[in-house]
């Protein structure tokens, strides 16, 4: 039976600790340290001077240890009479000034502030799962009675999350101080060595409670501590150390191909994440070279939500290409200055030298991996909040073909691209500062840059290759007004393009988020007006309410809205917006030949057969364009009035529509945008 946990949040699971010591019996408690590992940190905090009570001192070698080493005024209690009687007659010769006796460590008969330090091992965890906390409650209330002032309670635990945030909540109701280190475990047998790691609480006694709260954490015996505000936050960060240790367990013993392991390195000053490392290994039976066992790419700043870095599946590829037995894939973040190329290696070399496969030899050189040999470019512009998506930011990064683009980010889902636009040089004077530049020494100029209003993404080159299938730019079509209702602005590339390129358009587009429209005006160029207007507003609500006016007919349709849910498997649109309803009013809303667009995106392909099957139950025919590279999917749905829509025969009848709409942009010059290859790539549903 596996002790280990699934997941990170399986530690803070009463019923995983209470398998873990069941399973384990007493073998649970060889691992909290011995001497040799605890001393570095007892010797820190309990002074060879210092009258020290041990409770629940239990068989444990730990006291005969100190003693030897200058400890004199060590009083154990165990509430076992057997085992204070062993201890007392196995050192009544060599070690008699060591004191065992048996007493309840929930009452004893010591006066007030009579020791310096009290020191557990273990009894804590035992402790607090009898009687609800209860009688670890009263065990730690009699600690903090017979402790001096300036005394130090040090306890030595596993830190499970019921058993951390009992001891450390009732040191800080009575004003004490609280500190935290993570001793790591040294790697050894890899079989048979530990992977949860051993900490050392420390909580320090004032002669007036303190007003505010002092919890710190350390790493190491030795770790700079880390102030943090709450109780929480403090056990957020024991539970990324033991989850770090249970996968630096797993690495040593390697990991299916198809996990994907990742972690985060944070910034030891402020705790911010700073690197993001997720590890892919090889399948099993991959020829690889000998030399190649690993390596370490990093990924250039403003390239990690590609789909390569980003997903499993690219990871997979990059892995293979790389041709490594295993591959540890290393993401920058934002908010933070990185030198050089040179400054990451020598940062992230010891820590990841402990990711290394076990087949590694010793010694063997470990190269860093990188597109063009630097580290990329990234430049945040602005940043804010929004009430309805939370934090978000505004940047420039350089693409890998070298152009420079400008996105919107919500940091909810930093790895999803909200909105991408091309810079180019500006036309205009005026100039805007950057809020912050991530240093590095290939960084360009971006003063006199602005956003490319003929530039689209690759799903919105899509949606707009769709209006083939209306017959835009078509001779019989000439004069033909063509209406676009959008859900969902983002920096509002998609509805100025239509409205600038495309021959007798007007847009309405609605946007819940009056944030997002602010950030779209300012940061991205968009600019309304009689031909492109925008609803603030539920785009749900402005279609129920289109229906019920009556006489409001569109050619185009576009939903491209993301979902706020992170829990399911669809990152687009909300599931409210594919209900059966929803797109049966969409239907009523089309003009005779219009379309229907959507941009979905789902891992999920179940999720994915589910919306497909409600699409098609409204809309007689589907056409689907995958998005090369990314997990986007555009859905072109037939209104099906007219007699060209069905399955049959549509795809032929495209050809001359695409070259009719392709000569219709450029005449409006419009950059390069190849309707003909986007729609080759259409796909019956």
């Amino acid at each position: 039976m596996s002790l280990l946990p699934r997941t990170a949040e399986e530690f803070s699971s009463a019923e995983y600790w209470e398998r873990f010591f069941k399973n384990r019996g007493e073998k649970a408690f060889e691992w909290y340290g011995d001497y040799n590992k605890l001393c570095g940190v007892l010797h820190k905090y309990i002074k060879v001077q210092d009258k020290v009570l041990v409770v629940g001192c239990g068989n444990s070698e730990l006291s005969e240890q100190l003693y030897d080493v200058g400890y004199k005024h060590l009083t154990n209690i165990d509430i076992s009479e057997t085992v204070v009687n062993h201890m007392n007659q196995q050192n009544a010769e060599r070690r008699p000034g060591l004191s065992f006796q048996q007493m309840d460590a929930t009452q004893t008969p010591y006066e007030d502030g009579s020791y310096q330090a009290a020191l557990d091992k273990g009894t804590l965890d035992a402790m607090a799962s009898e009687e609800e906390g209860a009688l670890a409650r009263k065990m730690l209330t009699e600690v903090g009675r017979v402790l001096n002032v300036g005394g130090r309670y040090v306890c030595v635990t596993l830190a499970q999350e019921n058993v951390i945030r009992l001891a450390v909540e009732h040191f800080v109701q009575l004003g004490w101080a609280v500190r935290l280190h993570c001793l790591q475990q040294e790697n050894g047998n890899e079989e048979d060595s530990f992977a949860l790691p051993v900490f050392v609480l420390i909580c320090t006694k004032f002669r007036q409670p303190m007003p505010m709260p002092i919890l710190e954490m350390c790493l190491g015996e030795d770790g700079a501590p880390m102030r943090l505000a709450q109780v929480s936050e403090l056990l957020s960060v024991v539970r990324e150390h033991q989850a770090y240790s249970v996968l630096r367990k797993k690495l040593r013993t390697g990991i299916d191909a198809r996990s994907n392991l990742s972690l985060h390195l944070c910034h030891v000053k402020t705790g911010l994440p700073r690197y993001t490392l997720t590890v892919q290994d090889c399948p099993p039976g991959a020829k690889v070279p000998r030399s190649n066992q690993f390596a370490i790419f990093i990924v250039p700043q403003g390239s990690e939500t590609a789909w390569l870095y980003s997903s499993s599946e690219g990871r997979r590829q990059l892995a293979a290409s790389a041709n490594f037995r295993r591959l540890v894939i290393v993401a920058m973040h934002r908010n933070q200055e990185y030198t050089d190329m040179q400054a990451v290696q020598s940062e992230l070399s010891q820590m990841v030298m402990e990711l290394a496969p076990p087949s590694m030899p010793t010694n063997q050189q470990v190269p860093f991996l990188s597109v063009g040999g630097d580290l990329g470019w990234r430049e945040e512009v602005s940043r804010g909040v929004t009430e309805l998506s939370g934090e978000y930011c505004v940047e420039n990064v350089r693409g890998e073909d070298g152009k420079l683009y400008r996105r919107l980010v919500f940091l909810s889902n930093a790895v999803l691209v909200q909105s991408e636009s091309r810079l180019v040089p500006s036309t205009s004077s005026q100039k805007k500062k950057s809020r912050k530049k991530t240093k590095s020494a290939a960084a360009p100029t971006t003063t006199a840059l602005s956003v490319d209003s003929g530039f689209l993404c690759a799903h919105h080159e899509v949606m707009v290759a769709g209006l083939a299938m209306l017959g835009v730019g078509m001779p019989q079509n000439k004069d033909v007004p063509v209406s676009v209702f959008l859900v969902g602005l983002g920096g509002g590339g998609l509805p100025q393009f239509l409205r600038d390129f495309v021959p007798n358009v007007t847009v309405e587009v609605v946007e819940l988020d009056p944030v997002v429209l602010k950030v779209a005006s300012e940061w991205f160029g968009f600019r309304p007006d009689d031909h492109l207007t925008v609803t603030l507003g539920d785009g749900l609500e402005r279609i129920c309410a289109l229906e019920k006016e009556g006489g409001h007919l569109f050619d185009a349709i576009m939903f491209d809205v993301d979902n706020k849910d992170s829990t399911v498997g669809m990152s687009c649109p909300p599931a409210a917006f594919v209900e059966t309803s929803i797109l049966q009013k969409v239907y009523s809303l089309l003009t005779p030949r219009g379309i229907f667009m959507l941009n979905l995106v789902s891992r999920d392909s179940a999720l994915r057969k589910s919306v497909l099957e409600r699409v098609s139950g409204v809309f007689p025919t589907i056409l689907s364009r995958k998005i090369e590279g990314e997990v986007n999917e555009v859905l072109l749905c037939s209104h099906g009035k007219n007699k060209n829509t069905d399955a049959s025969n549509i795809l032929p009848s495209l050809n001359q529509a695409a070259k009719s709409l392709q000569n219709a942009l450029c005449s409006n010059k419009s950059p390069d945008i190849d309707i003909l290859e986007l729609l080759k790539g259409l796909k019956v549903e």
